[in-house]
């Protein structure tokens, strides 16, 4: 990268932070460029709406997640969760800017995408990687629903999980469906979500942060798979007919270690005995200790965890 070949062509109206002609990302609504925090002396992620004109539904929507997103994450400091630094207003520009952290990362379904066989092999997959891949998501799910009033997240997804410090560490992003809920209460908005991952609950109108374990659930399959949950199903409605009667994802035969399709399993449980991410945390398989080998329909975690990562991407949404 030729840093001598940027220019800072904006700065925030304190003066801490820089945004660069470097763009990471260009969107059809939002763009993503490099940035610099004059406190921390770090670079950062400039995400950026130009709000002028007539927006359409799906430009809305995105305004909606980006503001969301920022206003949940501002207060966050945990280290399995995307820090935002702030958030900017230009009236004069028209322009709304969150600045998030800014990592070598990439998704965690395009890790799996780029290393998953696609001959249908069974092939090994050393369970350390699995072990704390998902440790590092339970913690981050557990600070959240932690906090008063719990945060839900609403949108875990292999797409929302990032893997940066070669491959050892994740971290959580795509707040743009979280909301907040106070103890004892129940979310009664129909999200537009990914079916796939979305808890039978949610159809009903009435459901708790419990709907983020199921989610995990779906994402520890895909994680062990490489396949997407339910890709048997050729719409959404046959994925909530399934769902909703107990159907499990047909990838579920695939997964031969014991103790993991034994977590899955209580993910998937019906919201009253589903347990919670700190009861899933105790489970001995998220110790810290060796890991064997698993068998499933996938690469090696070993080749994964050794692949380059490409160049500098934003993991904020």
């Amino acid at each position: 990268m030729d840093y001598g070949l940027r220019k800072a062509v904006e700065n925030s109206p304190c003066g801490r932070f820089i945004r660069y002609n470097e763009k990471l990302f260009g969107g059809a609504y939002k763009d993503v460029y490099v940035g610099f925090d004059r406190v921390e002396n770090i670079e950062v992620a400039w995400n950026q709406i130009d709000f002028e004109g007539e927006y359409d539904e799906a430009a809305r929507e995105i305004l909606l997640k980006l503001y969301t997103e920022a206003h949940i994450l501002k207060p966050l400091k945990h280290e399995s969760i995307i820090m935002c630094f702030s958030r900017l207003f230009d009236s004069e520009a028209k322009t709304i800017s969150v600045i998030t952290e800014l990592f070598p990362s990439i998704s965690l379904k395009k890790l799996r995408r780029t290393k998953s066989n696609c001959d249908g092999a069974v092939s090994g997959i050393d369970l350390a990687a699995i072990k704390n891949w998902g440790r590092q998501i339970l913690e981050g799910l557990n600070f959240l629903h932690s906090q008063n009033p719990k945060i839900v997240h609403r949108d875990i997804k292999c797409d929302n999980i990032f893997v940066h410090s070669g491959g050892k560490q994740v971290k959580l992003g795509g707040f743009g469906l979280a909301i907040r809920l106070i103890e004892g209460n129940f979310a009664k908005e129909l999200i537009k979500g990914n079916s796939a991952f979305m808890a039978p609950e949610y159809y009903d109108e009435k459901y708790n942060e419990l709907v983020d374990i199921y989610a995990f659930g779906m994402c520890l399959l895909e994680m062990v798979t490489g396949e997407y949950p339910y890709r048997e199903c050729s719409n959404e409605l046959q994925v909530f007919r399934k769902a909703s009667t107990g159907v499990k994802p047909a990838s579920l035969a695939k997964v031969k270690d014991s103790r993991v399709r034994d977590i899955i399993d209580k993910c998937l449980l019906p919201m009253s005995v589903r347990p919670s991410a700190q009861e899933l945390l105790k489970d001995p398989f998220f110790l810290y200790n060796s890991g064997s080998t698993l068998e499933a329909c996938t690469s090696t975690a070993s080749s994964v965890i050794s692949h380059p990562f490409p160049r500098l991407h934003c993991c904020a949404n």
